[in-house]
């Protein structure tokens, strides 16, 4: 267009030059035309471009990353997928989240719009995780020791356990200081703390901890509490919150002459919220193997005939489905569950009773319930597990949201700590 426009205006210079021997109107009238010329030329070019935009508004995610493979255009494709996974998905969760008390006045209309928009992001995520292996951005490393070598865990070496790894979670701090993360530093300095029980620590990448609350060797009943997305050493702050909240409530129900301890099990790389992994089995089905290999030694500490319930958060009701299959557990509840990979109770082929409860203002229950295997990959996780066709033993959680099941004083931590205890009677229900 720029060769073109350039050589009307030089015939237009030329035109004038030759004014004093022509018709002066005959000359502004093919100016006129010229630039009248150029103009359109110009707004079909804007036209061309606006209409290419309004089509790439109206593709899809998945549509967009398809044709783009399809193409061979790898950059265009990745970045149109980091668009759909970090924005439409920011998008989808902040909406449900801000939107909740408006949500419940009208909920045929919410679960039309927010189910869209989140349907929209499962299938971006199907996408990318068939497409590109994305994952969040990874941090720089960060040095830290091997964890302790530790004798056989039971009763007599407990506290030598707790000694050790309270020295490695101090010795990762330092390490860590001459990194100059001070962010991880103290995190580690905290789980290095006199009085801090910890039973397992590593670390080394996101990390992993596996702290007691309580008297591990004389509780009768020991609640493990297992984590969703986005936890790790530098998070696990608000999950050791979590822990000594439900701790707390059970001393305060607990009856007399029983003894209780919380295990807050950090003891798999969580995946990250926005992220392919989120979407998939993959990090349960790694994390299930050392999930049934700390119930073995909860019970080589505590005795065979201790009371073991999983408390499942989000993600970690992934894990502790994959797990479930001879897991010696009596109770397992799922709480802000995206599903199981599982279509009822029935199929997680476990002895213990299956709970479930969401909050009111929970935004996973716009989280599509579907599953779908796509080369070899299954994305999704399938079943509602509070729905009527799942069949687990639905309890009431409040109006809380996802990160609130642990709350003090709410209705799910009080239910929560009457399923470790066993007082199923007492569960209220919605």
């Amino acid at each position: 267009m720029g060769c073109a426009a350039k050589a009307c205006r030089d015939d237009a210079v030329g035109c004038a030059a030759k004014a004093r021997r022509a018709d002066a109107a005959g000359c502004a009238e093919k100016v006129r035309r010229c630039d009248d010329a150029v103009g359109r030329a110009a707004m079909v070019r804007r036209d061309d471009v606006v209409g290419c935009a309004a089509k790439s508004r109206r593709d899809d995610a998945v549509g967009c990353a398809e044709k783009v493979r399809c193409d061979d255009a790898a950059g265009r494709a990745k970045a149109c997928l980091d668009d759909a996974l970090g924005g439409v998905a920011k998008a989808c969760l902040d909406d449900a989240v801000g939107r909740a008390a408006k949500v419940r006045r009208d909920h045929k209309a919410r679960r039309s719009r927010a189910g869209r928009w989140c349907r929209a992001v499962l299938a971006a995520l199907v996408t990318a995780a068939v497409v590109f292996p994305l994952s969040a951005a990874a941090r720089p490393e960060i040095p830290a020791p091997a964890p302790a070598v530790l004798a056989p865990l039971d009763a007599s070496t407990l506290d030598e356990a707790y000694a050790a790894n309270r020295a490695n979670a101090a010795e990762a701090a330092r390490m860590a200081a001459a990194h100059h993360d001070r962010d991880r530093a103290a995190a580690d300095r905290r789980l290095a703390s006199p009085g801090r029980q910890l039973l397992a620590f590593d670390g080394r990448g996101s990390g992993r901890v596996t702290e007691v609350l309580g008297d591990l060797a004389r509780a009768d009943r020991v609640a493990v509490l297992v984590p969703g997305s986005d936890t790790g050493i530098d998070t696990y702050g608000r999950f050791h919150a979590a822990a000594a909240a439900l701790h707390a409530r059970l001393v305060r129900q607990t009856p007399k002459g029983t003894r209780t301890a919380v295990v807050a099990w950090l003891g798999y790389e969580t995946p990250g919220t926005f992220s392919t992994t989120v979407t998939t089995t993959g990090r349960a089905d790694e994390a299930a193997p050392h999930l049934r290999a700390l119930v073995r030694q909860l019970r080589a500490v505590a005795g065979r005939e201790t009371h073991v319930a999983l408390l499942c958060h989000s993600y970690g009701s992934v894990v502790c489905a994959r797990a479930a299959p001879h897991l010696a557990v009596d109770d397992i509840a799922l709480v802000g569950s995206p599903g199981t990979g599982a279509g009822s109770a029935a199929s997680l082929h476990t002895r213990a009773r299956v709970w479930a409860a969401r909050g009111g203002d929970d935004w996973v229950e716009n989280v599509p319930h579907l599953s779908a295997d796509l080369f070899g990959t299954t994305v999704g996780f399938g079943t509602d597990p509070v729905s009527p066709a799942f069949r687990a033993r639905v309890f009431a959680a409040g109006d809380g949201g996802h990160s609130d099941y642990f709350r003090p004083g709410s209705t799910s931590l009080t239910n929560l700590a009457r399923i470790v205890l066993g007082e199923r009677k007492a569960v209220t229900h919605d």
